[in-house]
C-alpha cells in the first residue's frame, strides 16, 4: 500500500471527516458516520479509489 494522498489532501479529509462525524452527532442520525471514510483515508494516507483511477496527490520528493 503506497501513500497516494498529498499532505493538503490528508488536511482537508480529515477536516471534513471530522465534520461530518459531529453533523452526525449533532442531528443524532447514523449517516454522520460517512464521515469515517475520508478521516480514516486521510489519517493512513492511503485511499482506494485514488489507486484504481491512478490518481495521486501526493508530491515526489
Amino acid at each position: 500500500m503506497t501513500c497516494n494522498v498529498g499532505r493538503t489532501d490528508r488536511t482537508i479529509r480529515i477536516v471534513l471527516g471530522i465534520i461530518i462525524l459531529a453533523g452526525g452527532y449533532f442531528y443524532q442520525s447514523w449517516w454522520g458516520l460517512i464521515g469515517l471514510v475520508p478521516l480514516i483515508t486521510g489519517a493512513i494516507g492511503w485511499c482506494g479509489l485514488y489507486t484504481i483511477f491512478h490518481i495521486s496527490t501526493k508530491k515526489d520528493r
